[in-house]
């Protein structure tokens, strides 16, 4: 009997990225017996996200393996991404063998700058949707976005409910559903303002205001990326 190679998932670091866009998956992911979580960098270094977290890399592109998944996570540090060719050439090329390209958050903005959701439906974070249709992506609102092989997570928390998602379409369903109970993951937020769907209408206008320089920031660097 031969047995299957170990899935090789591998996750992008980068600074100032959102921590929970990456460890909600990777705590999911590392639950997988057979499976073996890269995070990926230029150089092992310590890189800092846009909180007090600090992570390690623990391999570089040149020594990558091929993976089975790629994932791109998001925070602000995506849009110095958009432009750096080194990055794009590495999902470029990891893509290419890839069984799934994914993301979560703005990640999926990098997919976008590197060609690869070029008629594929993709999900972002609410304040980014204007900026996927620049790369040719079909913008999805689901919280987790399924095309092909591209799956995409809405903003930070669906993270986690991307990993579960994927866990279920690469190995079952019964293996996704024992990795949730043993995380407890059980959402029950304590404010329906996870969304500007249901937020109040003056917490959705104060955090537009507060984000609006970041978001004409990144918007000016999706249009270059874009080429527009």
């Amino acid at each position: 009997m031969t047995l299957a190679p170990p899935l090789q998932i591998g996750l992008l670091v980068f600074p100032d990225f959102t921590q929970l866009d990456l460890t909600g998956p990777v705590q999911v992911f590392s639950s997988l017996p057979d499976a073996h979580v890269h995070l990926i960098w230029k150089r092992i270094e310590p890189v800092r996200s846009d909180g007090p977290v600090v992570l390690t890399p623990t391999t570089t592109f040149a020594d990558c393996p091929q993976l089975d998944v790629i994932c791109v996570p998001g925070g602000y540090g995506t849009d110095g991404l958009l432009e750096d060719g080194e990055v794009l050439d590495f999902l470029r090329r990891q893509s290419a063998g890839a069984r799934y390209v994914t993301s979560v958050c703005t990640g999926s903005l990098v997919l976008g700058a590197a060609g690869l959701l070029k008629g594929y439906r993709a999900a972002t974070h609410w304040s980014a949707r204007e900026a996927l249709p620049w790369f040719g992506a079909i913008l999805s609102t689901e919280r987790v976005c399924i095309d092909r092989n591209r799956v995409t997570g809405g903003g930070v928390t669906a993270g986690i409910d991307f990993a579960l998602t994927l866990v279920a379409m690469m190995v079952d369903r019964p293996t996704a559903e024992a990795i949730q109970l043993r995380l407890e993951y059980n959402p029950a937020p304590p404010f329906q303002s996870g969304s500007p769907d249901t937020a109040p209408a003056a917490v959705v206008a104060a955090m537009e205001a507060k984000m609006a320089p970041a978001r004409a920031r990144r918007l000016e660097a999706v249009r270059r990326a874009a080429g527009a």
